[in-house]
């Protein structure tokens, strides 16, 4: 997909103050039980096509307004995937500015997910 330049930039503007994984490094984690919470933040069809088998759907519209009750504890890991690692980045950027320290952007989202061979439903 191509995306219009000030939504890059804005998303670079993000990705400068987030932490990103890549699925690797996702997958290691949760291989070794660290504790997160996995979250899709992309639309409600996009997530209802297809998604990480036990992620969460809080998508990057309601985010903000709907993790305080779902993850009430601001010290949670939160691993956030979209499309491919740009609303994610957004949603990060947001959520650290909420008291989420530990916000990461998985670089590459659904689609690096998908190729990876994680379990989906």
């Amino acid at each position: 997909m191509k995306h219009n330049e000030a939504f890059l930039a804005i998303v670079a503007d993000a990705k400068s103050r987030v932490e990103e994984i890549d699925v690797e490094k996702y997958k290691e984690m949760a291989a070794a039980g660290a504790s997160h919470v996995l979250i899709d933040v992309r639309e409600e069809s996009e997530f209802a096509a297809g998604h990480v088998k036990g992620a969460l759907h809080l998508g990057k519209g309601v985010i903000e307004r709907d993790i305080e009750t779902k993850v009430p504890d601001k010290t949670t890991t939160l691993v956030l995937y979209c499309g491919g690692g740009f609303r994610s980045a957004l949603a990060a950027d947001n959520l650290m500015k909420m008291g989420y320290a530990r916000s990461i952007s998985l670089d590459g989202g659904w689609q690096a997910l998908k190729e990876s061979g994680v379990e989906v439903e």
